[in-house]
């Protein structure tokens, strides 16, 4: 793709129709919670893009991240405005290595000052002056504070950048921390999880390049639109939740029949993410349709929170039954507002003269 051409443009010339690119955008602004007349407009704004450069640092992480982020299940238009963003960085991914590695990541900082985004995955050595993790003779704490100052915006990928995951776990012996920890005058989007889902990742991208502005983010810095509701709101399993029927054990009647998982430790009611509605491995499936409870790996300090197979609640053998008690007490309350108010109209009426 060359460097003056449009992402239309290249779409175009690879065959992609103004159709899909519309049909793409309202895909986009469904997945964004956008309104409908939306998306023309990021079809618009994307056609109209040209490539964003995204300089990728990779710190005290798995590399599961950049694994679920460039996994690819069909040539979809999604991977194809991926390979049209400019990756001018990414240790993982690059083809040189050493001092031309370094390089391309100076010369990315200054021929994009002020425009490129700041991709990072992985938490950050703080310990001893960031000395447990390093590349090219710098710590990664002196690479993140090096790089930042000339980004447009920062875009945390998966738990451990976002919230410290699992380096930050106790004891945390490297005095690992969050992007946000460190950074603090830069515009930053949590896009949390062990790993991401690619398509939040792709979304807010896209939201970036179309309105060059971060979307709407909930208190943790994360898109509402994929982090807004829980996973057990969107679980395909809350209806027995609701009726009070839970696996025992991972092999029982109740689990071969799609029972809650509840009892065995889930902790979808309280793991804000998409899972149960975009899924994993081009939308075939995720971890509690594969028979296994939520880990609330997108939450911070999961790592720490106790047995990932004890409930939420160890005292409540039947959690359907307290919704149901809240339930009840919301109607009564309910009902006793309504009396108030009905007694508060007829006052109003008549003058004041009781009822």
């Amino acid at each position: 793709m060359a460097a003056s051409e449009t992402i239309g443009e290249e779409l175009l010339r690879r065959g992609i129709s103004r159709r899909a690119l519309l049909k793409y955008g309202a895909y986009l602004a469904s997945l964004m919670a956008l309104p409908p007349l939306q998306a023309r407009a990021m079809a618009d704004a994307l056609a109209a893009a040209r490539r964003q450069s995204v300089i990728w640092l990779s710190f005290q992480e798995c590399t599961g991240c950049t694994e679920s982020l460039t996994r690819s299940f069909g040539p979809t238009l999604e991977d194809l405005i991926f390979n049209m963003i400019s990756l001018d960085y990414h240790e993982t991914l690059q083809a040189v290595s050493g001092e031309a590695a370094e390089q391309a990541r100076l010369a990315a900082m200054r021929e994009n000052a002020g425009k490129y985004v700041l991709v990072v995955d992985g938490s950050v050595s703080t310990r001893d002056g960031g000395v447990y993790s390093a590349v090219a003779g710098k710590t990664n704490l002196q690479v993140l504070e090096e790089t930042a100052a000339g980004a447009m915006a920062l875009i945390s990928v998966g738990t451990c950048a976002a919230f410290g995951g699992i380096p930050h776990a106790h004891p945390n012996p490297t005095g690992a921390v969050p992007v946000s920890a460190i950074i603090k005058d830069k515009p930053l989007i949590n896009i949390s999880g062990c790993p991401p889902i690619p398509e939040a990742m792709a979304g807010t991208i896209a939201y970036l390049i179309t309105f060059g502005r971060l979307p709407d983010l909930d208190q943790l810095r994360r898109p509402k639109s994929f982090f807004g509701d829980t996973i057990h709101d969107r679980c395909y399993r809350r209806p027995f939740y609701d009726k009070g029927m839970f696996a025992k054990s991972f092999d029982d009647e109740g689990a071969r029949k799609g029972w809650c998982l509840y009892e065995l430790g889930c902790k979808g009611p309280v793991t804000y993410n998409a899972c149960a509605t975009l899924k994993w491995n081009g939308g075939t499936s995720f971890p509690i349709q594969s028979g296994h409870g939520c880990l609330g790996c997108s939450e911070p300090d999961f790592w720490d929170k106790g047995s990932f197979y004890r409930p939420l609640s160890a005292t409540t053998a039947h959690p359907a039954r307290t919704v149901g008690a809240a339930a009840a007490t919301g109607i009564a309350v309910g009902a006793l507002g309504a009396a108030l108010a009905r007694r508060a109209k007829h006052r109003a009426l008549t003058g004041g003269e009781k009822s």
